[in-house]
C-alpha cells in the first residue's frame, strides 16, 4: 500500500497556481489455462508520482516512476517550470478555475496482494470442474485476473484523498461445434469489485457461471442464423449498458462535445423515449454500491452522480474542471487517469439506463417475431452515435416465446434515433464491470441497464 506521505508536499506548491499532486500504484495479475495447460502467467506492479500545475489557463505536467522525497519535489518543480514556460506564451490569459469544496477522504479499506499461486489454483479447480461437468466441448479456457488502482491525491483547491479500486474476475470460455459443423464459442465472467481472495475464496459463483456458459453453448449447437434487417429486439441489461456507454456516453463527454460530437447541439432536446433516463453514477446506484465506486476524482473533485438523459431529454454532459467552466456548470468528478504517468481525462464511471416498470416475461410475450440478445464480445461507436456490437448469445422470439439459439451476429443503429423508439424497460437492472474503456488510456468502468425493447438493424448470414 502507498504511504500517506504526500499531503505535506503542499507546502511546495507554487503560489497562485492550481496544483494536483498524485502518487499512484497499479497492480495487475493474470493466469490463463487452455485445455488444462498453463499458457500465460503474469504479474505487474507500477508505482510513481505525477504533478500537474495550471497557471493562467495553461498546464504543465511531469511524472516519474519513483515515489521518493526527491522525485516528488522534482515533478513539482518540472510541472511548475513547464506551466511557466507555456504561461509566457498564453493568449488570452485565463483566470483561475471555479472553486471546489475542500476536505480529506481517508482510506476506508485496505487491499493486500494475493499470492500468484491462488490464481493458478483457482484456474486448475475450475478447469477440473468443466472437465467433469461439461462433456462434448472441443476446448476450454479459464482466465483468472485482477487489477488494483491505488492513489494518494493532494490538491491546492479541492479534496485530498487516499483511494483504492480493486476488482477481480474469472473468465470461462468454452467452444464446440454446432450440429451443422460450425465452430461455436460462449464465454462469461464471474467476479466484480474486491480483491481476488475475497471474490474467489469459494468458487460457488464461478461454477454457476461455468454451468451457464455450458448451457448456452449446448443450446447454440442447434443455432440458426439471424435474418438481416430491422427487427424488434430485446436487449439484456449487459447490452443496454454497452449501448449506454459506447453509443451515448462517449458522445456526451464534454471534451468530445467540444470536438464536434453529435450531442453538441442537442442539450435540452429529446434524444430518447420519455421512458429513458440515463445516469453516470459516482459511487452509489439505486441505493446500492455502484460496481466501481468513485468518491474523489484526480482533480480533487468530490464525486456526484451526473444525470445525462432525464425522461428522454438530454440534460448534461460529463466534465472535468476546465470544461465545466467553459459550459458554465459544475464538475461532478469525471476526471480520471489510468497510470501515474497519465493526465486525467473525462471518463465515465458507472453508466446505466435506469429500470422501467415492465416485467421481462411481459416483454418477451409482446414480441411476435424478433430476437433476444444476451451477451456481447465487443462494441464500437463513433462521435455520431452510430454503433455496432457483436452478439455471441441470443435467441429467437416467436409468437411471444423464446425459441432457438442464434449464431453470432451483429446489431447496429444510431443511438439517439434508436432510443426514441424504446417502448418497454424491465423493472430490474444488470451490471457489468469486467471491461476497460479504451479512450486514449484504459479505464475500468461499470455499465448497466434493464432489458430494453427497441428496433435495431440486425446482421444476417
Amino acid at each position: 500500500m502507498l504511504e500517506e506521505t504526500l499531503y505535506h508536499y503542499k507546502q511546495y506548491f507554487a503560489d497562485g497556481a492550481e496544483t494536483e499532486l498524485r502518487a499512484q500504484r497499479n497492480e495487475a495479475r493474470r493466469a490463463t489455462f487452455l485445455c488444462g495447460q498453463l499458457v500465460a502467467n503474469s504479474s505487474s506492479d507500477y508505482t510513481g508520482v505525477s504533478a500537474r500545475v495550471r497557471k493562467k489557463g495553461v498546464s504543465g505536467f511531469s511524472s516519474t516512476g519513483e515515489y521518493t522525497d526527491a522525485s516528488v519535489r522534482r515533478v513539482l518543480e518540472e510541472a511548475t517550470s513547464n506551466a511557466e514556460l507555456l504561461e509566457r506564451h498564453a493568449k488570452p490569459i485565463k483566470g483561475r478555475l471555479s472553486g471546489l469544496s475542500r476536505g480529506l477522504r481517508p482510506m476506508t479499506e485496505s487491499v493486500g496482494s494475493v499470492a500468484q499461486k491462488m490464481y493458478l489454483d483457482t484456474c486448475r479447480a475450475l478447469d477440473q470442474y468443466v472437465v467433469e461437468h461439461c462433456p462434448g466441448i472441443t476446448s476450454r479456457t479459464i482466465v483468472a485476473t485482477s487489477d488494483t488502482v491505488e492513489k494518494v491525491i493532494a490538491t491546492s483547491d479541492g479534496y485530498d484523498a487516499h483511494v483504492v479500486t480493486p476488482r477481480s474476475y474469472v473468465y470461462i470460455i468454452m467452444a464446440a461445434e454446432s450440429n451443422d459443423g460450425v465452430p461455436i464459442e460462449v464465454f462469461n465472467v464471474a467476479g466484480g469489485y474486491g480483491s481476488f481472495d475475497l471474490n474467489f475464496n469459494f468458487l460457488d459463483e464461478a461454477k454457476k457461471v461455468a454451468d451457464k456458459v455450458y448451457d448456452d453453448l449446448m443450446k447454440k449447437k442447434e443455432a440458426v442464423y439471424t435474418e438481416a434487417g430491422v427487427k424488434t429486439c430485446i436487449l439484456s441489461g449487459a447490452l443496454a449498458g454497452m449501448l449506454a456507454h459506447e453509443a451515448v456516453g462517449h458522445t456526451v463527454e464534454a471534451d468530445l462535445v467540444l470536438g464536434g460530437s453529435v450531442a453538441a447541439h442537442l442539450m435540452d432536446q429529446q434524444v430518447a423515449s420519455e421512458r429513458v433516463t440515463m445516469v453516470d453514477f459516482a459511487h452509489t446506484a439505486l441505493g446500492e454500491p455502484a460496481p466501481l465506486p468513485v468518491y474523489v476524482d484526480d482533480e480533487g473533485v468530490l464525486a456526484e452522480d451526473a444525470i445525462l438523459i432525464e425522461n428522454g431529454i438530454l440534460r448534461s454532459y460529463m466534465h472535468n474542471r476546465e470544461t465545466a467552466d467553459h459550459f458554465g456548470t459544475k464538475s461532478l468528478g469525471n476526471a480520471r487517469a489510468w497510470m501515474y504517468s497519465d493526465e486525467p481525462l473525462i471518463r465515465m464511471r458507472n453508466t446505466a439506463i435506469l429500470p422501467g416498470k415492465d416485467t421481462f416475461s411481459d416483454m418477451i410475450a409482446s414480441v411476435d417475431d424478433g430476437y433476444y440478445f444476451v451477451e456481447t464480445n465487443n462494441g464500437q461507436a463513433d462521435s455520431t452515435g452510430e454503433f455496432m456490437f457483436g452478439v455471441t448469445v441470443g435467441y429467437e422470439i416467436k409468437q411471444g416465446k423464446l425459441g432457438r439459439a442464434l449464431y453470432d451476429t451483429t446489431i447496429s443503429g444510431l443511438a439517439f434515433e434508436m432510443l426514441k423508439g424504446v417502448d418497454m424497460l424491465s423493472d430490474e437492472i444488470e451490471w457489468v464491470s469486467s471491461g476497460f474503456c479504451g479512450k486514449k488510456q484504459p479505464m475500468p468502468v461499470g455499465i448497466g441497464g434493464p432489458h430494453v425493447r427497441c428496433e435495431l438493424t440486425v446482421g444476417g448470414r
